[in-house]
């Protein structure tokens, strides 16, 4: 299992004693363009968790090449690049660019940003697109706040994803105590935190039973508990957000936790509960397919020819 964080949940160039703690790190998500994201304010928090605008601001990807990308890749962990777009040209380029690039180790596309108004709703056309020009590992990062997430999970792993980071924020207002007006600037904004936590569960229960793809389960999670919870669900990996801000200690000690959760449930390391949910009767994959699942990654099978 690898512990990694959710796209724009930690800035690993500010603080890299903490990506230090990760087995891999997620880049916030890069566009074409430079972009300063929605007005202000655009985070606040919640009895439930954290709301967030931020409307994907990023330097575009000229600059996160020619700035960014060699001080992170310094790090030395493998690096995810989160690649998002308001047209499917927008994907092509952004990957195509970073399809050339040794240091970047895999490509997520973020299909799912509820703080834009513009998001291309052919998750199987986007990533085909992008798989035909890189063989690097391509995850693609879905909403659940979608109609049937099976469905779409199914679209991605047929257009050729390697697997499905899952999940992104769903929509979520919160209102000023003495004004009763909206607090963010832009109204709604992503809600993450503790009240994601069973909907990422059910959404990784789908996808899992669904796809034949690794799944990097995320949402919620602020334990080890919620971790092994997520493994348990489907998920082959999983990924830290909103508990970064309060506790930039959290990789470390979540880790820890989920051993001890593990080893106290019988299980001899936590890879071995990857999908134990689904063993009470509902259709799954058994062990062996379970492994072959983790092992697709790594041999590429859905690059196209």
């Amino acid at each position: 299992m690898l512990l990694l964080n959710a796209s724009g949940c930690l800035d690993a160039l500010v603080a890299p004693e903490v990506a230090a703690t990760l087995d891999a790190y997620v880049t916030k998500t890069v566009t074409p363009l430079p972009r300063a994201g929605n007005a202000p304010v655009r985070i606040a928090e919640t009895d439930v968790g954290m709301l967030n605008a931020i409307g994907l601001a990023n330097p575009g990807i000229d600059t996160f090449l020619a700035e960014h990308l060699t001080r992170l890749a310094a790090l030395g962990l493998p690096l995810w690049v989160s690649v998002g777009g308001f047209s499917l040209e927008d994907y092509v380029h952004v990957a195509e660019r970073l399809a050339v690039r040794v240091e970047v180790d895999t490509i997520e596309l973020n299909l799912s940003c509820p703080n834009v108004d513009e998001v291309p709703e052919n998750v199987g056309e986007v990533v085909a697109a992008v798989r035909a020009l890189t063989d690097k590992p391509l995850y693609a990062k879905l909403s659940a706040a979608v109609p049937d997430v099976g469905a779409t999970a199914r679209a991605a792993e047929t257009a050729g994803a390697d697997g499905l980071s899952l999940v992104n924020t769903v929509k979520g207002l919160a209102l000023d105590e003495r004004t009763l007006r909206p607090v963010l600037a832009r109204a709604a904004g992503g809600l993450s935190g503790p009240a994601l936590r069973p909907v990422a569960l059910a959404a990784v229960h789908t996808c899992a039973r669904e796809t034949r793809v690794p799944i990097v389960g995320m949402g919620g999670v602020a334990t080890g508990r919620h971790a092994l919870e997520l493994l348990a669900a489907g998920a082959s990996d999983v990924a830290i957000g909103t508990a970064l801000f309060a506790d930039p200690g959290a990789a470390a000690r979540i880790r820890s936790e989920l051993e001890a959760e593990s080893a106290a449930l019988g299980f001899v390391n936590p890879d071995n509960a990857v999908g134990v949910a689904h063993e009470a009767g509902a259709p799954t994959l058994d062990q062996g397919s379970r492994l072959e699942r983790r092992k697709s990654l790594h041999t590429q099978a859905n690059l196209s020819s």
